[in-house]
């Protein structure tokens, strides 16, 4: 009996699952009737039951999912001797549609915008590759940027979560004037259970997608917080990409009116363009490194030795774990995908720019 409801059971999930699979080869409709249709309605719920709750109660879902499937590899080991070829097809089944209800559970309420279309298209950034000049041209508009607001900063607050939550929702609130894409309904933003474990891995925050939350690594220097917590509110939004969400997170937080924020916006990105510049021009990387406040110097020595606390032998493996994730969900340059930001940024300040020279010229 059992087999029998399995075999009518399974071709209907595996149905489900190539549906969803292959309704992800059409952008244009993920991005109409998924990620600005039903998602956002999902995504709001979902935010609005986890903030019931004071803790993240993604990381106990979590921990039950990796409890169950624990029990139930101890249970075949404890039976494998017992079992049958009837048995065998059974378990298999089981396993087989497990794993695609939990594909098709993550499709549904986050993972098809992996395949929706460049939010940066949505943003009309463009998408001019850099020289190494120009890049050097961005790099000295970062150190200014960065070094300014650091003068003009008076305290750096020790952040809770309920601050960062409330600030950076109203940081979205006022971009959501620029452009819907930044609307965002029902704020969520949770600590992490267990911010050593998470720091051991070398994680600043990610995003929960069964209880639609967007958890942050509390222990983080509060410098780090602000822009952190934007970065993981675009994953709530529905934008998957890593690059992307650092696109969000570096406008939203760029445009708050906490100085704090700003700063720290500026401060992640202007890491993203010395990694690039060191790459590909150390010379140049030295004499902008050489421009940097004292203040931002001993910010960058701050993360530094807060990472290099926690021990950096576990980060290759983490690495390589989610690059391997990450082309598996057609990002398919991994890791490097982070560097588009740099891309990105010197499209926009090129963009800023142009519209300057415009209105000098007019006056």
């Amino acid at each position: 009996m059992a087999t029998r409801s399995l075999s009518l059971k399974s071709p209907i999930i595996f149905g489900i699952a190539i549906t969803i699979y292959l309704f992800g080869f059409f952008p244009s409709l993920v991005q109409k009737y998924y990620s600005t249709g039903f998602y956002p309605y999902i995504s709001s719920a979902l935010r609005f039951i986890s903030g019931i709750f004071p803790f993240a109660i993604g990381d106990l879902i979590y921990i039950l999912l990796i409890g169950f499937i624990l029990y139930k590899i101890i249970r075949f080991y404890k039976r494998r001797q017992s079992l049958k070829k009837r048995d065998i097809i059974i378990i298999s089944l089981q396993i087989s549609n497990f794993c695609l209800i939990l594909y098709i559970v993550f499709k549904i309420v986050w993972g098809l915008n992996y395949s929706r279309p460049s939010i940066r298209e949505e943003l009309g950034i463009g998408n001019e590759k850099y020289s190494a000049k120009e890049l050097v041209v961005l790099g000295n508009y970062f150190v200014d940027k960065t070094n300014s607001l650091k003068l003009m900063q008076v305290k750096l607050p020790a952040y809770t979560i309920n601050e960062l939550e409330s600030k950076s929702a109203a940081a979205y609130s006022i971009m959501t004037k620029r452009n819907k894409v930044f609307r965002y309904n029902n704020p969520c933003l949770k600590a992490v259970l267990n911010s050593w474990i998470i720091s051991k891995i070398g994680i600043e925050g990610y995003y929960a997608p069964l209880s639609g939350e967007a958890n942050m690594n509390m222990n983080l220097p509060d410098f780090v917080k602000p822009y952190v917590s934007c970065h993981e509110i675009a994953h709530q939004l529905g934008i998957a990409y890593e690059d992307e969400a650092n696109l969000l997170g570096y406008l939203t937080a760029s445009n708050s009116p906490d100085l704090n924020y700003q700063y720290s916006a500026n401060y992640e990105m202007l890491r993203y363009i010395l990694f690039e510049i060191r790459m590909k021009s150390p010379d140049d990387y030295k004499i902008l490194h050489d421009r940097l406040l004292p203040q931002v110097l001993a910010d960058f020595k701050t993360e530094k030795e807060f990472w290099r606390k926690y021990n950096g032998d576990m980060f290759g493996y983490m690495d390589a774990a989610f690059d391997r994730f990450l082309k598996l969900n057609n990002q398919q340059k991994g890791i490097d995908s982070y560097q588009d930001i740099v891309i990105w940024l010197w499209n926009i300040y090129k963009s800023e720019s142009l519209r300057s020279e415009s209105r000098k010229t007019e006056r």
